[in-house]
């Protein structure tokens, strides 16, 4: 396992060099940077798989697992266009309707991967913010305009949209 996430890694850090020296023809010191590049990402690659081993590169190679990826993602630019339009219209408004807070929501997902790809998409979406993730599935996230204090409301409206489709492409 570690041996294959390492080449994983290896490879596409290779391909992201050559794409970055990639005019090579007529020019000098090919060689010398490729042999850089080649020593830069073993090194990196090497490093990175010793400091996140409890994230291996596992791809969901299933055709389904794609299909419910690609959903995500679909669904992931959806809300997240609908976000920046809400906090686009919270900083124009005269009034300023805004009303931040904390909430704890609680996730079902129990992939590690999934829980990462989780958080990020609520970070990345305009109006909240994940600030703490326990062991246990809790994310605190910071929201802008909190509509209810419940539990059950916040994960209403933060966590459930990513969530099921989530669950059913890593669980």
């Amino acid at each position: 396992m570690f041996l294959r996430s390492f080449l994983r890694i290896f490879v596409v850090l290779n391909i992201c060099w050559v794409l970055l020296v990639w005019p090579f023809s007529g020019s000098a010191g090919v060689s010398e940077r490729w042999f850089i590049g080649f020593v830069v990402c073993f090194f990196v690659a090497y490093l990175e798989i010793r400091t996140l081993p409890q994230f291996p590169l596992v791809f969901p190679w299933s055709p389904l697992r794609w299909y419910w990826l690609f959903r995500f993602a679909l669904r992931f630019l959806r809300l997240m266009l609908v976000a920046n339009l809400d906090v686009a219209y919270r900083v124009l408004h005269p009034s300023l309707p805004i009303k931040p807070g904390i909430v704890k929501v609680k996730t079902c997902l129990k992939n590690p991967m999934a829980r990462l790809i989780l958080a990020n998409a609520i970070t990345l979406t305009p109006g909240t913010l994940v600030v703490d993730m326990d062991s246990d599935g809790s994310l605190y996230v910071h929201w802008i305009c909190v509509l209810d204090e419940k539990p059950e409301i916040a994960e209403k409206y933060i966590i459930k949209p990513f969530e099921d489709l989530l669950y059913k492409a890593f669980e």
